[in-house]
C-alpha cells in the first residue's frame, strides 16, 4: 500500500474512534460532578488499535469538536468553557492516555498482558489528571476528590479494560486484512 493510501486508512480510522468517543460520551450516568461514561473505552480502544499517533489523534479531533461547541461531551454538552470545568481535566487526559496506551501497546507488540498494562496505566493517567484538576476547580481535598472522581468508576473501568481486550483482538485482524485488501487493489 502507497503512503497516501496508508495515510487515508489512518485518518478514516482515527474519525471513526472520534465518532466512537463522542457516542461514549452519550451514555452516561450523572453520579456527582463527574458521570460514568463509554468515552474511556473508545479512548483505549483508539491507544491499542491506532497506536500513539494516530491514536492521539483521534481523541484531539473528539476535543476538538468539543471545544468549538459540538455536543459531543458526557450527556450531549459541548464547549470550551467543558475544559475549564470540574471534568476538564479527564478531557485532558483523555488525549495523554490514548498516546501512553498507543505507546505502550506499540512497544509490547500487541500482546494481550502489555495491552492490560497499557490500558491500566492509561487509566491512571486519565485519573491523575482528572481528579487533580477536579480537585483544584472543586477546592475539594484530595481524598474528597479522590472519593467524588476515582473511586466510584474503577470496577466499571476494570470491566472497560477487560471487554477492551477481547475487542482489540477482533479487530486488529480485521483492520490489518482491510490493509492488505487496499494494497492488493492499489
Amino acid at each position: 500500500m502507497d503512503a497516501s493510501a496508508q495515510q487515508l486508512r489512518k485518518m478514516v480510522y482515527a474519525a471513526l474512534m472520534a465518532a466512537l468517543t463522542a457516542a461514549g460520551a452519550y451514555i452516561a450516568i450523572p453520579i456527582g460532578p463527574v458521570p460514568i461514561v463509554l468515552q474511556n473505552l473508545f479512548v483505549m480502544l483508539a491507544g491499542l488499535l491506532l497506536g500513539k499517533r494516530w491514536g492521539l489523534i483521534s481523541v484531539a479531533v473528539y476535543l476538538v469538536a468539543g471545544a468549538v461547541g459540538l455536543p459531543v461531551f458526557a450527556g450531549g454538552t459541548g464547549g470550551i468553557g467543558k475544559f475549564v470545568g470540574p471534568t476538564g481535566g479527564y478531557l485532558a487526559g483523555f488525549a495523554a492516555a490514548a498516546f501512553v496506551i498507543g505507546a505502550i501497546s506499540e512497544k509490547g507488540g500487541n500482546r494481550v498482558i502489555v495491552d492490560i498494562v497499557a490500558m491500566i496505566v492509561g487509566t491512571a493517567v486519565i485519573y491523575g489528571v482528572g481528579v487533580s484538576w477536579l480537585s483544584v476547580v472543586t477546592g475539594m481535598g484530595w481524598y474528597k476528590a479522590l472519593t467524588v472522581g476515582m473511586f466510584p468508576f474503577l470496577i466499571g473501568d476494570g470491566v472497560k479494560i477487560a471487554a477492551a481486550v477481547p475487542i482489540a483482538r477482533a479487530l486488529r485482524p480485521i483492520m490489518k486484512e482491510k490493509a492488505c485488501v487496499v494494497q492488493a487493489a492499489g
